[in-house]
Formats: structure tokens, C-alpha cells, sequence
């Protein structure tokens, strides 16, 4: 199992991509007669498909039995670390460290092992494990490992189509190891050197640079973001230095705010709802909330700031005008146009989180407790527990798709049934 760790809490990006198919050799997305699947629902890197945290599913329970959901099937072996998956057709993928190697897997939608290839060095220093998850485009899989290696992978056999190091941009690999996942942006594949080129822009399918940005901060373990505001697109992403905005199309800096800059760590991926950009750290910092304007030229300013969303890596999501996330040792509701807290709850302490059909899955980064609970700023309204097993904290964010919970703890993966098959399920007393 592994080494517990000691150090704090960074932000472990979690992706799987996956093809399609019950066998390993099948394009991404198909099925077993090559064609694809009408409605199939796809959760194609980290936080799914928006970068948000939320799910499409539709038709779920709305509350568990005392048992919790039914489990379909475990997986072990898939080595150390907090990676989550991305889920595309019959296939899905996630990364793990194995004997200090870090290691892209290929499973099948029953859990069975299609493929594994090795990356590069895994991160073994402080929280040693697998951190970035993979992100699916369009048949490939694009990863960054703790060490800094970015690489392009074929989705369908693991093969190495490209690969670039953060290093040649002056990135420096963060005491945790690089942790975020690689963003798809149109024809571009983005990450976070944080060196002379704070942001980096990769040709997707050559991985040629397109632009560089300006230098701004050092990497964190943040994931960016692709929004579009008032026509105009940027990516937005944290930094040691605190948070930014830069033109999609050249790099050149649009926006900045200092906000936890010189934080221990700094690492959930920001929000942006309605010209609304949130974000939120750990370590007493709190959470921001920045209003964009402008149109030729986009400015950002403070909206409100809170020491509530005390968030270290669990993440938050919003949903209705409302941000539910990890808040310290527990969760709280804060209303996204004021920042007013609506209520603060302990459930399962300290995790991630997800979000699908009206309820928050959450998951305790200690001792593999879950919860299921009503997104609403009424009250804290539980209507569901479980529990995995597993060693050290679970960072890997859960995710939801195609009616199954994944939840991955340490090296093992759980996939459980929450498909609502008989109407509405009423709430235990």
C-alpha cells in the first residue's frame, strides 16, 4: 500500500480517457461493431465534461439504501496515487505509480486490464504517487506527469505519439510535483510551466508550441480552464503568484489578482459561471470571487472574498447561483453573488467532491467514507453513507457517468450502480 503521507494535502488532478469496445482494440467511442453508440454518456478528462466538476446523468437515486450503492465490481493493482479517471465509451483510463514508475492504464467498462504503459519517473518524493489525470481528445490521451514530462498517447494501445518537457519553459517542478492535467482548447493542448512562460500553448496533435505567455508565477497544482467572456476566450489558471487570465489565442495577459500568492499550496481548478470567476485555497486563505468586464480588453475585479471555502484540494462546484465545497475539515454552501454562507456541515470531514442530478457526492480523504447529499442552500440534507477501503488519504476526486459512481482510493478502483431504476427513491429516516 502507500506511504502515508506526512506532508500536506496537494491537489491530485484526476482523468481517465477511454475507448470504447469490449476489446482493447477498438477505436474510442465505438462499439463492438465499430460503430458509435447513440447517447453514450463521456467524462472526457479531469472534473468532466465542462472542467467543472458536473455530471450529465440524469435519472439517479436520490438517496442510498443503508448499505450504500450497489457495488459492481473492485479493481486492485493499479499502483499508488490520487489520480481520478476519464470514462469515454466501453473504456476508461487512469494513471498509477508502479515499483517508482508512473504508469497510463487502460481498463475496460467491467474493470478488466486492456493495457499499461509506462511514462517516465513517478513522483516519490513528499505524497509519493500519481498525480495529473489524462485528458481523451479526439482517439488520444494527453498526461503530465509529476516530473514534468507532457506527453501525447494513442487512446487505443498507450503508444507515445509526442512529448515535451515542462523544463524547456523554465518550469520547475513544484514540491509536490506537477499535479495538474492537460486542458484541450480547440486545436491546443495547454499547461502550467509557471517558469519565463507562466502558460504554454502545444500544437494538440505535433505538440509544437503555438504561443507562451508572459512569466507570472510558479506552477501549483491547479488545473486550467477555457472560458469564453463576451466573445472573448482566455484560459484562466492558479499560480504560486496567485490567479490569471490570458488571451486563448496568443497568451498575452489579460488579468491578474494576487489572491493566496506565496500560499503552501495552492490547488482546486477555478469556476467561471455568468462572468463569475471563483476560486478558493487552503491553509486559512478562503476563496475570491471575481467579476469580469470589459470587452476588447477584460478586466477582473473583486467581487467579495471569504475565509469560508477554506479548500485544500477537495474542490468545489456550483450549481443555481450556489458554490458547495470542501471547507476546512467540512463543507459549506456559499451564495456565488454574495458570498453569504448558507450553511456549514462536518459529513464525511475533510475530501472531494462531485456533482450529477441534484445531489453532491462526497468522499473523506480519510478512512473512504462517502456521502450522498441534496444540493441546496436550505440545509445540509443527507440522504445516503458508504465507505472504501484504502491506504494513506484519498485525493482522487469521485466522479459520476453513465449512471455509476467511480471512486478510486490509493491503488484500488470501485465502481458502483446509482441508477434510480425505479422512479424517485425516497430519503432514510
Amino acid at each position: 500500500m502507500m506511504t502515508r503521507a506526512t506532508g500536506l494535502a496537494v491537489c491530485m488532478a484526476v482523468l481517465c480517457g477511454v475507448l470504447a469496445g469490449a476489446r482493447g482494440d477498438l477505436l474510442p467511442g465505438t462499439d463492438a461493431t465499430g460503430r458509435k453508440p447513440a447517447g453514450r454518456a463521456t467524462w472526457p478528462g479531469w472534473r468532466g465534461p465542462n472542467r467543472d466538476g458536473k455530471s450529465p446523468d440524469t435519472g439517479l437515486l436520490k438517496a442510498w439504501p443503508a448499505t450504500g450503492p450497489r457495488r459492481l465490481w473492485t479493481v486492485t493493482g493499479l499502483g499508488h496515487g490520487f489520480s481520478s479517471l476519464t470514462v469515454v465509451g466501453n473504456m476508461i483510463y487512469t494513471t498509477g505509480q508502479v515499483r517508482r514508475k508512473l504508469v497510463l492504464f487502460g481498463l475496460d467498462n467491467t474493470g478488466e486490464e486492456r493495457w499499461r504503459v509506462e511514462i517516465g519517473p513517478g513522483f516519490h518524493k513528499s505524497a509519493p504517487g500519481a498525480r495529473s489525470t489524462p485528458t481523451y481528445d479526439e482517439g488520444r490521451l494527453y498526461l503530465e506527469s509529476g516530473m514534468g514530462l507532457v506527453g501525447c498517447y494513442d487512446a487505443r494501445t498507450g503508444k507515445t505519439i509526442w512529448t515535451r518537457k515542462l523544463s524547456e519553459f523554465g518550469g520547475r517542478v513544484p514540491q509536490w510535483g506537477f499535479a495538474e492535467s492537460v486542458l484541450i482548447a480547440g486545436e491546443m493542448a495547454v499547461v502550467t510551466p509557471g517558469g519565463k512562460s507562466c502558460i504554454v500553448a502545444l500544437n494538440k496533435k505535433t505538440g509544437e508550441t503555438v504561443w507562451q505567455s508572459p512569466a507570472f508565477g510558479g506552477a501549483q497544482y491547479c488545473s486550467p480552464i477555457h472560458i469564453t467572456h463576451r466573445g472573448l476566450e482566455m484560459i484562466v489558471n492558479g499560480t504560486r503568484s496567485g490567479i490569471l487570465g490570458v488571451h486563448a489565442e496568443s497568451g498575452k495577459l489579460l488579468w491578474k489578482n494576487r489572491f493566496a500568492a506565496g500560499n503552501t499550496a495552492n490547488c482546486p481548478t477555478p469556476a467561471c459561471v455568468d462572468g463569475k470567476v471563483f476560486w478558493a485555497t487552503g491553509y486559512g486563505k478562503g476563496g475570491i470571487c471575481l467579476s469580469l468586464g470589459g470587452y476588447t480588453r477584460a478586466v477582473a475585479s473583486v467581487l467579495w472574498r471569504s475565509s469560508h471555502m477554506d479548500c485544500k484540494h477537495g474542490g468545489f462546484v456550483i450549481v443555481d447561483g450556489h458554490i458547495y465545497g470542501n471547507d476546512g475539515d467540512g463543507w459549506t454552501c456559499l451564495d456565488l453573488a454574495t458570498g453569504e454562507k448558507k450553511w456549514h456541515e462536518a459529513s464525511v470531514g475533510r475530501g472531494s467532491l462531485c456533482y450529477a442530478d441534484g445531489m453532491l457526492y462526497l468522499l473523506g480523504e480519510r478512512g473512504g467514507k462517502m456521502a450522498l447529499v441534496e444540493a441546496t442552500p436550505e440545509a445540509y440534507k443527507q440522504t445516503g453513507t458508504g465507505r472504501v477501503r484504502g491506504g494513506g488519504p484519498a485525493w482522487a476526486h469521485p466522479i459520476v457517468i453513465g449512471g455509476k459512481l467511480y471512486v478510486r482510493y490509493d491503488e484500488r478502483l470501485y465502481c458502483f450502480d446509482v441508477r434510480d431504476k425505479k422512479g424517485a427513491a425516497a430519503p432514510r429516516r
